[in-house]
């Protein structure tokens, strides 16, 4: 049964000790300086593959220092491959640009599974605040993809960290006024260009089959995430929505730079999502 899910706080666990990550390979997927992605082995031969997308308001931000410090060494510790990509900047790139990045290199590595030792059917996408935007635009629209080479149904699942903007015209309304330039630098004001970019508006199928969409106690945050929950569901995805305890800038950055500590709540909770996607 496909259903939308609002869950209470968590109570944080011991925490044991933590796993060690595997030296990163930097691969370029493309040819600009910024279409790199470091890259993890897994410990099987066809090991799944989880894809991270860094945030930074579509501006700023690395593959390299905005996974947090734990989320590599937990997932290639569970056997998985890890992938932490770069993509071109605005201003000197636009979100489209930015999106097809994301694809591009979604791309590369499966066209690449048996070199890197992956399995290009257990793919999972994951993105933090802007990275959420992108890889939620990317699972939405399938043109991104296409050109790229591959296809929305071939992605086994997306999670997505304290993303908003999902829907670029309402957060660009009812959103932090702080956050105002961010905004305009990314979408413009071109009404039909935002709305081409707002996954919530691209949810017409095809779109991956599987969502987790987790956000923390911030009002635009949790508003666009079930709002884009609600979207995707009616349109015959499978979504869990799930609020976790943090709040404001501090729970934003929190849930992205603790994910993959045993003793942070979020953590669990991917690795059930993720398990029980990857299993059917």
């Amino acid at each position: 049964m496909r259903k939308t899910l609002i869950l209470l706080p968590l109570l944080l666990a011991a925490t044991p000790a933590l796993a060690q990550s595997s030296p990163a390979r930097e691969i370029a997927y493309g040819t600009a300086q910024l279409q790199k992605l470091d890259f993890h082995k897994g410990t099987k031969a066809a090991a799944p593959l989880l894809v991270f997308v860094h945030g930074g308001g579509w501006k700023r931000g690395d593959k390299g220092n905005a996974t947090g410090a734990e989320k590599v060494a937990h997932f290639t510790g569970r056997g998985f491959a890890f992938a932490s990509i770069n993509y071109r900047l605005v201003p000197g790139a636009t979100v489209e640009e930015q999106a097809q990045d994301v694809a591009d290199a979604l791309g590369y590595l499966v066209k690449r599974a048996r070199e890197l030792g992956v399995d290009p059917g257990k793919v999972v996408l994951m993105g933090h605040s802007a990275g959420a935007h992108l890889a939620a635009l990317v699972a939405t629209d399938p043109a991104y993809l296409r050109r790229a080479g591959w296809s929305l149904d071939k992605i086994a699942g997306v999670v997505l960290l304290d993303g908003a903007a999902y829907d670029v015209p309402a957060q660009i309304a009812d959103g932090p006024r702080i956050m105002g330039d961010t905004y305009q630098a990314a979408f413009g004001n071109d009404p039909a260009r935002q709305r081409a970019l707002s996954p919530t508006l691209q949810v017409a199928a095809p779109n991956a089959r599987d969502f987790l969409i987790l956000h923390v106690q911030r009002e635009d945050g949790t508003r666009q995430s079930q709002a884009l929950g609600r979207a995707l569901e009616a349109a015959g995805a499978h979504v869990t929505v799930q609020g976790l305890e943090g709040r404001g800038l501090r729970g934003h950055m929190q849930i992205n730079r603790q994910l993959g500590d045993p003793g942070y709540p979020a953590t669990a909770v991917v690795d059930r999502w993720i398990d029980g996607v990857l299993a059917r």
